[in-house]
């Protein structure tokens, strides 16, 4: 089959990909709008960060799609990498995930009698914070805080993908683009990769409050790749019959964690009021109702009383 050099490789435009978020919160400028308000959250007594670095190698990993019988890779423009998730199956085990898994020493969690921790709700939503019990007597009376230990396990399952924009001659010699993807395994549930590391945290009394410090923990994982020695000869392989390339990499899987005690506390905050999001208008309803009631309070407009009602 032969081809027509002259024919212009394809491009593609696209404008205003991205967008810009609105949160329907102003400020004037002036103190005037500015009211004290309370707010009932958890406080971050204290935290400890974590970077942390696996790596895997992979070998002979296929890519599509195919360049073509003959073809010849000449360059790489770009290789990248990004976690794989699949949106219509949270629990999908070749969603990228993290797992954390800690044990701490001069503590324990608060468990349920039945051999179960507690664990309550967290400002993500879901239950993924941890009741934690120590006699922190002692240093409640010097006016600090107890020290804890502890050992944290990561175990990372699932796949990356990987993407190579390359630049490659057919068999004809005309020069042309491709974006090469792969679904790349990184490790199985059944054999995860483990990352470990220790660390201190300082608790808060468990006396001197109506509710029990907890313990939570979260994790962000992302990847970085290249070819497995940064040569296009040695680490892509492309079939001389059918164009199929093949290639071999180094997967760097990037984690951060954080650790945290946190407390329920109540704090007043400045605040210049509720925030109001321009609507879209529709032509049929004159009226729409609130989502959020008014503030009622002593410095709100009272109520009128019977005698002011006028017929």
């Amino acid at each position: 089959m032969s081809c027509n050099k002259n024919i212009p490789s394809a491009t593609l435009g696209i404008e205003d990909r991205c967008c810009t978020a609105t949160t329907g919160c102003s400020f004037d400028g002036t103190l005037r709008n500015v009211v004290t308000e309370p707010i009932y959250v958890q406080k971050v007594y204290d935290a400890a960060l974590f970077n942390l670095q696996g790596l895997r190698t992979i070998e002979g990993q296929p890519f599509t799609p195919a360049l073509g019988r003959g073809a010849r890779v000449i360059a790489i423009r770009e290789i990248r990498c990004r976690k794989f998730f699949n949106p219509a199956n949270i629990n999908d085990p070749r969603n990228l995930t993290v797992t954390p898994c800690t044990n701490i020493a001069g503590a324990e969690f608060v468990e349920d009698g039945a051999g179960k921790e507690v664990r309550v709700i967290g400002p993500d939503g879901t239950a993924s914070e941890k009741l934690v019990y120590v006699n922190t007597q002692e240093c409640d009376e010097e006016g600090k805080g107890t020290p804890i230990f502890g050992t944290q396990n990561i175990a990372i399952t699932g796949n990356v993908v990987v993407e190579i924009d390359v630049v490659y001659q057919e068999d004809c010699g005309r020069e042309n683009r491709a974006t090469l993807k792969a679904v790349v395994p990184i490790a199985s549930p059944a054999a995860p990769l483990i990352l470990t590391n220790f660390f201190e945290l300082c608790l808060p009394s468990v006396f001197d409050g109506a509710f029990l410090p907890r313990f939570t923990e979260f994790c962000n994982i992302d990847c970085e790749v290249r070819l497995a020695t940064n040569s296009i000869r040695r680490d892509l392989i492309i079939d001389p019959a059918t164009g199929t390339v093949r290639a071999n990499l180094i997967v760097a899987l990037c984690v951060t964690c954080e650790k945290k005690i946190v407390v329920p506390v109540q704090l007043c905050v400045l605040s210049t009021g509720f925030p109001v999001l321009a609507a879209n208008v529709e032509q049929i309803c004159t009226s729409f109702p609130q989502l959020f009631p008014n503030q009622i309070d002593e410095n709100s407009r009272p109520c009128s009383s019977a005698n002011d009602q006028t017929f």
